[in-house]
């Protein structure tokens, strides 16, 4: 099993990326997604980000956007949430990249702002840093999630910053792209021949 592991900051176009992926045969894993998975079946998680964090859980069903507001503003709870969230994904990950193999599978993309940060980065043969300009993050952020310049500007700042990820993984894809079609050839064209040259 080959495993790409897929990063970057919010807005950047990760999930493009791992798009693209999929369909040249990964097994495509958006650590977001299952997270929020998670957040419906794992009874355990749950409790514990209940128990980190009052008011979050309620009936066995945690408040999202409560749960936002209070880590996007505190790097200190959004470093506990992280810590708990963390060990529920990665088990979560190692089951279905486990599942895929025997199955037949080859390749596995894993898709995680906090790839490097978590330590899922150790379990991959190579990682990708996704970056963008600023300022077209922010206006990604603001049509996908309907938050404010103000909102997307602090979502930003929370998370590393672009260096980070030029020093921490082995290639760099620069989201710069007037369109999203036209980063998704960009990331065929870069992922195609690294999996030729896997297969090789």
């Amino acid at each position: 099993m080959y495993i790409i592991g897929i990063t970057g900051g919010t807005g950047a176009g990760k999930s493009s990326a791992l798009k693209v992926l999929q369909e040249l045969g990964a097994l495509a894993l958006d650590c977001d997604e299952i997270y929020h998975e998670l957040l419906e079946c794992c009874s355990e998680m749950v409790a514990e980000m209940g128990a980190r964090f009052n008011g979050v859980s309620v009936n066995g069903k945690s408040d999202r956007n409560n749960l936002a507001e209070i880590v996007w503003n505190d790097p200190v709870s959004l470093n506990d949430l992280n810590q708990i969230t963390h060990k529920h994904v990665s088990n979560e990950i190692e089951q279905r990249i486990s599942s895929f193999a025997a199955q037949g599978g080859k390749v596995a993309a894993v898709d995680a702002i906090a790839l490097i940060e978590s330590g899922q980065s150790d379990s991959c043969d190579m990682t990708v840093g996704i970056i963008a300009p600023q300022e077209e993050r922010i206006k990604r952020i603001m049509n996908r999630d309907g938050l404010s310049k103000e909102q997307a500007l602090s979502r930003i700042n929370a998370q590393k910053p672009e260096g980070f990820y030029r020093e921490n993984c082995d290639y760099i894809l620069e989201n710069v792209f007037q369109t999203q079609s036209e980063f998704e050839e960009k990331c065929t064209e870069f992922f195609t021949n690294i999996l030729e040259k896997e297969r090789a």
